[in-house]
């Protein structure tokens, strides 16, 4: 029962991002690594990531927040492998996670990977 509820839960966070990063200007989903990707011009700004036992989402940040964010709360922020020493930041979704803040952190990525003119496009 609890592998049942662990599931739909993983899959309605799934969607939840799906829709979140879906939103963005030009963005597109394409799954790599097994999971799936948002991307702008073919760019990724964002992953969602299950293979290490979590479910998270990895994105871009700005020069510094990494520290910040994974100082402030180890327990939903994380050092991601592969890109984490890119500034990219791992955010727990297994965890009832903020999605107003998601959305904010999500939105920040796509900023610094989109195109000016399409990241100036979108409504803060």
């Amino acid at each position: 029962m609890l592998k049942t509820i662990e599931c739909c839960m993983a899959a309605s966070s799934t969607e939840r991002l799906r829709r979140t990063c879906l939103a963005l200007p030009e963005a597109t989903e394409k799954e790599a690594w097994g999971d799936p990707t948002w991307r702008v011009k073919d760019k990724i700004f964002a992953m969602e990531k299950r293979g290490d036992g979590r479910v998270s989402v990895w994105f871009k940040a700005p020069k510094g927040s990494q520290e910040v964010l994974v100082g402030s709360d180890d327990e939903r922020f994380f050092v991601p492998p592969y890109v984490g020493h890119k500034g990219w930041v791992g955010m727990r979704l297994d965890r009832r996670p903020d999605w107003k803040e998601v959305d904010l952190l999500i939105r920040r990525s796509y900023r610094m990977t989109a195109p000016k003119k399409l990241a100036a496009a979108l409504e803060d």
